[in-house]
């Protein structure tokens, strides 16, 4: 350790210093992560215990609950702890090890989220080669890819990061250990490593954002084609719930790891909106739109 530091651990500022502000917040949080780590657990258990849902399409979203249970559990904890503890500090190993999880998540979710933008293409634009098409070796594939990509975008970034000197300030802006938030506490130039972060995001982006926008365009164009309004509503009701889960997701993750990092307040915020409020939301979504998931929640409700 030694190497490349001159401090044992950081300090996570958080998201307030007053501490009856921490005290809301905590309770605020940890609802939020219990209710998170319910919901996308019921959706796992339904999907696995009904036989209606074993589909290709929630066998993607049952890989995206666990996922979202991953991605919350990488951060909230610590943040749980920070609010009621004077000294909010992690070790630099600790921080390391919380980055490499936060951005093997982020990359294996929005992996995911592509994957599923093109089940739906195939299930609405050929719903006839659906289940040729979707067969369950390619969904293994396409699962597995994004796990690998998200391990190697995530591998490749923070191997990088132990050629930097931490030294000085080892104040975090931040409730976690993000890397743009880490390149500031450098003392050696940090310039190749945010290069390195914002070309790997850039070329996550131009992999996944192509693939769901011609899918979105083909099923857009697939829909209003359809010449019934009950069809119409029907295919587009299957297809809403993951449009607002991309939107959510990528609008704030892209923002935050394309443009450079200032320890601002929006930043925080934007932090929280794809790695706490998408998981918490993702169950939510998937069930109240999708009546194929509430008709399987009453059956297992009444067994």
């Amino acid at each position: 350790m030694d190497n490349f530091t001159f401090f044992t651990e950081f300090i996570l500022l958080g998201l307030s210093a007053d501490c009856r502000i921490q005290t809301l917040l905590f309770v605020v949080f940890l609802g939020i992560y219990l209710l998170t780590l319910v919901g996308n657990l019921v959706m796992i258990l339904v999907i696995r215990g009904d036989s209606h849902l074993h589909i290709p399409m929630y066998f993607f979203l049952g890989h995206l609950s666990f996922l979202d249970i991953c991605f919350s559990s990488v951060t909230m904890p610590k943040m749980l702890q920070n609010f009621l503890s004077q000294k909010k500090s992690i070790s630099v190993w600790g921080c390391i090890t919380q980055s490499f999880f936060f951005l093997l998540c982020g990359c294996a979710e929005a992996s995911l989220l592509s994957a599923m933008a093109y089940d739906r293409y195939a299930a609405i634009c050929h719903p006839l080669l659906y289940t040729m098409v979707m067969n369950r070796p390619l969904c293994m594939v396409m699962v597995s890819a994004a796990w690998g990509i998200g391990v190697l975008n995530s591998l490749v970034n923070n191997l990088f990061i132990h050629k930097l000197h931490f030294c000085g300030s080892n104040i975090i802006f931040h409730f976690c250990c993000e890397l743009p938030s880490l390149f500031p506490l450098s003392c050696t130039d940090p310039t190749a490593n945010k290069f390195l972060l914002s070309g790997s995001s850039a070329f996550l982006g131009l992999l996944t954002l192509p693939l769901i926008l011609f899918s979105y365009s083909r099923i857009i164009s697939a829909i209003l084609n359809i010449r019934s309004s009950e069809g119409q509503a029907k295919a587009f009701s299957t297809c809403s719930s993951h449009l607002t889960v991309v939107l959510l997701f990528y609008g704030t993750a892209l923002f935050r790891y394309i443009s450079p990092a200032s320890g601002s307040v929006l930043e925080r915020v934007v932090s929280i909106q794809y790695s706490v409020i998408t998981s918490l939301l993702n169950p939510l979504i998937y069930s109240l739109k999708n009546q194929e998931v509430k008709a399987a929640l009453q059956r297992m409700l009444r067994q």
